[in-house]
């Protein structure tokens, strides 16, 4: 089991708050440059039960305006994120695109599994991975259970950071039972649609796209320095 997540190597990750690959997500070109090619691996696994077919088809219309072409690779259940061949083409993969839906059914599909454990090889590799609502909840540990706003065991890519999607400016009011659970010193980052939450290569943090990330710590805003500068 691969263990060494958010090392000084690993490649742009970037958490977006929703409404992925639609006007307003400039990040995104930024990140298919980073990834050194043109292409980019979609994985609709949160949208396994809400037709992911759509959104590989709205990523690759949406990164054929940046030269980008899009392969959707069908992880929808655990099985899939068992198969050998399946992990092989993440592994190889230099940009990997986690969609939304439910953060809940892509941590059981992928955890634990050679898919998972090929996402984290190649970003440690420093291909650039996205992860979207869903996609960000689950790339974080904790992570924000959307049943109620408590926490529960996320993946880990990332750890002490636990991510807000859907975020909107009164955060603070909607989300309050998240802040109040939330242990002593845990960086809440509450990302709006359409926003990312960016970690360069370096470690350091960013905020890109149409809104702005904010970060609560202890309950109190405390900016994006407040975020671990490693994993």
């Amino acid at each position: 089991m691969l263990r060494r997540y958010g090392t000084a190597m690993s490649g742009p990750l970037a958490l977006v708050g929703g409404e992925e690959w639609s006007p307003g997500c400039s990040f995104d070109e930024e990140l298919l440059a980073a990834s050194g090619g043109t292409d980019v691996l979609v994985l609709p696994t949160a949208a396994a039960y809400e037709h992911p077919e759509r959104a590989v088809t709205t990523a690759s219309e949406w990164f054929a305006g940046f030269g980008g072409r899009v392969r959707g690779l069908d992880v929808l259940q655990r099985r899939d994120a068992l198969d050998a061949d399946k992990a092989s083409t993440v592994r190889a993969a230099r940009f990997v695109y986690l969609s939304g839906g439910s953060p809940l059914h892509l941590r059981s599909v992928l955890k634990e599994t050679p898919v998972w454990d090929a996402l984290v090889a190649a970003w440690d590799d420093g291909a650039v991975v996205a992860g979207s609502s869903a996609g960000a909840m689950v790339l974080c540990d904790p992570m924000v259970d959307p049943r109620g706003g408590a926490f529960t065991v996320g993946l880990g890519m990332v750890v002490n950071v636990a991510v807000l999607a859907h975020a909107e400016p009164e955060v603070t009011t909607l989300h309050h039972r998240t802040f109040e659970l939330a242990s002593a010193g845990l960086a809440v980052a509450a990302v709006p649609v359409r926003t990312a939450l960016l970690r360069d290569p370096d470690g350091s943090w960013r905020s890109a796209g149409q809104g702005a990330v904010r970060v609560f710590v202890d309950g109190e805003e405390a900016g994006l320095g407040a975020l671990p500068q490693k994993g």
